[in-house]
């Protein structure tokens, strides 16, 4: 059964801040952000550009570019953050109504800077275990940089977090573009790892804890965290791009480009080195930031557009998200006779 990708949508914010200002704000010499964390830019959120809303913005594009009726879509997740407009709140209804998907019925999902990866997932069972899904939509907004503390150096990794909507639009039966699989990792040991330890039922909001910025992200055990990363992270990031790759009927060598999340740019060259593949089937997404699980549509579009991608190209979208979980979907490009 092939389910393809038939658009996608994005959103980027007016506002951003250039590596010098995050610098600045953070204390530190200019050249650590711009270089060793690879941020020369990022955006950050407007007066207006709440998460479900960027998301709204981003899906619209998406239906726009794919020329279809929204009435088409049988469902909309919500692949956006859970810090948004409302603290509780199903954004996927507000998006699927916004957007003028009245027939389809929505959720949200959440993986941190998984949630893409992990919905496409989600969307492919969905469509192949029901005869009446043949639209999905996925779309999404983040803004997670509202919760760094600059003068906080436990979550330094973290200064890279921006803003933005992204969007993709799955079809049943569409032979281009088409969603293989995909592979997810999750390790528990490190889902309290990071966290805004104040808000939740365990912290309650008070004056007391936001005059302690207990309201912000922090890393409860810094050392533990980074010995344990160090053990794992890159090992199960290459581990998810390979075994996706291998479940798609391809091999390593067979992949073309690879769409990665913005992270410290060791880090991403080091992955490119592993996987055999040259800086020029990658983009690094120094001039964006973070922008979470929106960074694969990011990465993804900028490939389109500057005509990274050819027919039978093999892609791959890679993500890493806090909890700690790790995912890979594999895609093969352009027209499937």
């Amino acid at each position: 059964m092939q389910i393809g990708i038939v658009s996608t949508g994005l959103y980027l914010p007016q506002d951003y801040l250039t590596g010098k200002e995050i610098a600045e704000k953070a204390s530190i010499p200019a050249h650590i952000v711009e270089e060793k964390m690879g941020i020369k830019k990022k955006y950050v959120p407007g007066p207006d550009d709440h998460t479900c809303q960027m998301g709204i913005i981003a899906a619209k594009e998406a239906i726009k570019n794919a020329g279809i009726d929204p009435m088409e879509i049988n469902v909309v997740i919500y692949i956006g953050e859970e810090h948004k407009e409302y603290p509780l709140w199903t954004a996927g209804i507000k998006l699927q109504e916004a957007v003028g998907a009245l027939n389809a019925w929505a959720f949200d999902v959440a993986l941190r800077c998984g949630t893409t990866v992990m919905a496409l997932k989600v969307a492919k069972s969905l469509m192949m275990a029901d005869s009446t899904i043949q639209t999905v939509l996925l779309a999404g907004g983040y803004r997670n940089g509202d919760f760094i503390d600059y003068q906080n150096p436990r979550t330094r990794f973290m200064f890279n977090l921006g803003a933005g909507g992204g969007a993709i639009l799955l079809k049943k039966g569409h032979n281009e573009n088409l969603l293989l699989e995909t592979e997810l990792l999750t390790d528990g040991t490190f889902s309290e790892d990071v966290v805004v330890v104040s808000g939740g039922t365990k912290n309650p909001i008070t004056k007391e804890a936001i005059d302690q910025r207990l309201n912000m992200l922090d890393v409860l055990d810094p050392e533990g965290m980074k010995q344990r990363l160090e053990q794992k992270s890159m090992a199960n990031f290459l581990k998810v791009v390979r075994e996706s790759v291998r479940k798609s009927g391809y091999k390593e060598e067979d992949i073309s480009f690879i769409a990665m999340l913005h992270m410290k740019k060791s880090a991403h060259e080091y992955v490119l080195k592993e996987l055999g593949l040259s800086h020029q089937q990658s983009i690094y997404l120094e001039d964006y930031g973070h922008i979470g699980q929106i960074d694969q549509i990011l990465s993804l579009e900028l490939a389109v557009n500057e005509g990274k991608l050819k027919e039978g190209d093999i892609v791959v979208l890679v993500s890493a998200g806090i909890g700690y979980a790790w995912g890979a979907s594999t895609i093969k490009w352009g027209r499937v006779m």
